[in-house]
């Protein structure tokens, strides 16, 4: 907040504590968001368009004999986050997100790898993070 006082001319502006408790906040707070975020890519397996599948009603497979019914492979989802900020559950979950925005309702997991404890040593001692990454299949169940 800004305070002007005029009867000491050496003090041209004060904050209070709340102020610059926000000022410091902010920037913390949008970096927090920035590195505990898990981004997704998908490659395309076929040229077709399936309807929109809510995140909910995409199931999770650990492998291919707990899908029941046909099935076939429609993307090839990544998905990446630094594993100090992210867990594999919200991993799962944006990965759930894109297989539903591209009309899958199941997701195959074919991969998940964790860094090593030495790795995440390293990349707290050097400042350079590390990276928990998935490899999944979007797939199309048909009943």
């Amino acid at each position: 907040m800004y305070v002007d006082t005029p009867t000491d001319p050496t003090v041209l502006l004060t904050y209070s504590t709340t102020d610059m408790n926000r000022l410091l906040f902010l920037p913390l707070a949008a970096l927090l968001l920035l590195v505990g975020c898990v981004q997704t890519q998908a490659t395309l397996l076929d040229g077709m368009t399936y309807p929109l599948v809510h995140e909910k009603d995409v199931t999770i497979y650990l492998n291919e004999d707990d899908i029941a019914g046909d099935w076939k492979p429609i993307a090839i989802i990544h998905a990446q986050g630094e594993a100090q900020w992210t867990r594999e559950s919200q991993m799962l979950r944006k990965a759930r997100e894109r297989a539903g925005d591209l009309g899958a309702n199941g997701l195959l997991i074919e991969d998940i790898s964790e860094p090593s404890a030495a790795a995440q040593v390293a990349g707290e001692v050097l400042g350079t993070g590390t990276t928990r990454r998935g490899r999944l299949i979007a797939i199309r169940v048909f009943d």
